[in-house]
């Protein structure tokens, strides 16, 4: 009999990718029977995956009841939250924890959480307003400290923020604008709709969980670099632009103004890993996964 294999957010970027990459897998397709869990199983996309035999269950994050019906008799649960829609760090951990009570409660044999590092204590207090990091890492505490067995995939820098990020000119040339030095600075890429799923069957293969963290991004790129790239790949002239925070902040909405701008410091001091290497997490997939160029490549008409 197939173990369930519990996805949150199945419908979503990560989530979809998840059930995608495992319906796909040879291996694990044999061995889970997925259990997509969404807010509205009636939609057109949990229809679809219903349609690919994903059991679809409703459940809402902020609903203890309803997440412990979708955890039930599960051996392994993929959690994602999502800070952005609620705009709050204490519900996305009310959210994050009420999954993990209800995985123990329910004995679940692993949990992999989407999570991220705490940028407040990585930078030493110097970037306190990163919250939809901060957010996750506190979760992700809380699961070692109640000791479910659990893997943490840590997303990379989404490559699809770009589609808005890099912005066209009056004159048809592009420029990408950062509080950094576009050297210094470092740009863990990851393609999430695409490439979630990969990092989270690297987890699902693994011999036993460990509190491992996965880290979840094709490759470093400068912004300088990842901006001659796109212009290699567009033809279109394109230039990076180091701005003081005022001006960074000025293109963005008051309430995530100072968010975004100690997003973007984070990447060059400490560092969106603080550092840390993508070897070792890299070598755990059985494909290789999007590169910014492939995904310029694929994805050139949305800048256009």
């Amino acid at each position: 009999m197939s173990k369930i294999l519990t996805v949150f957010g199945a419908t979503g970027n990560q989530g979809g990718s998840v059930i995608s990459a495992v319906l796909a897998d040879p291996v694990l397709s044999k061995e889970y029977k997925i259990r997509g869990v969404t807010r509205d199983a009636s939609k057109p996309a949990a229809k679809a995956l219903a349609g690919k035999g994903v059991e679809l269950v409703s459940a809402d994050l902020s609903s203890p009841e309803t997440i412990r019906g979708a955890v039930e008799g599960a051996h392994s649960v993929f959690i994602v939250t999502n800070y952005w829609e609620s705009g709050s760090a204490e519900v996305e951990l009310a959210q994050g924890k009420a999954v993990a009570d209800a995985s123990k409660a329910a004995g679940v044999k692993h949990l992999i959480f989407s999570s991220l590092i705490n940028v407040t204590e990585a930078s030493n207090g110097a970037l306190t307003h990163v919250k939809h990091f901060d957010a996750k890492a506190t979760v992700e505490k809380y699961i070692r400290e109640i000791g479910v067995p659990a893997t943490f995939v840590m997303p990379g820098f989404y490559m699809s923020n770009l589609f808005d990020m890099i912005r066209k000119n009056e004159d048809g040339t592009f420029t990408w604008a950062l509080p950094v030095d576009g050297d210094k600075a470092q740009v863990p890429v990851f393609d999430a709709s695409g490439d979630t799923g990969l990092f989270v069957k690297a987890a699902l293969k693994l011999s036993e969980p460990t509190g491992r963290q996965i880290l979840a991004a094709a490759e470093y790129i400068s912004p300088n670099q990842l901006i001659a790239e796109f212009s290699e790949v567009t033809g279109r002239k394109a230039t990076f632009a180091q701005v003081p925070g005022d001006v960074f902040k000025s293109f963005l909405p008051p309430q995530i103004a100072d968010e975004m701008n100690d997003n973007m410091l984070l990447l060059q001091d400490p560092g969106y890993y603080q550092g840390a290497d993508l070897a070792d997490s890299l070598q755990l997939l059985d494909a290789k996964p999007t590169t910014w160029k492939a995904f310029v490549e694929a994805n050139k008409a949305k800048w256009e």
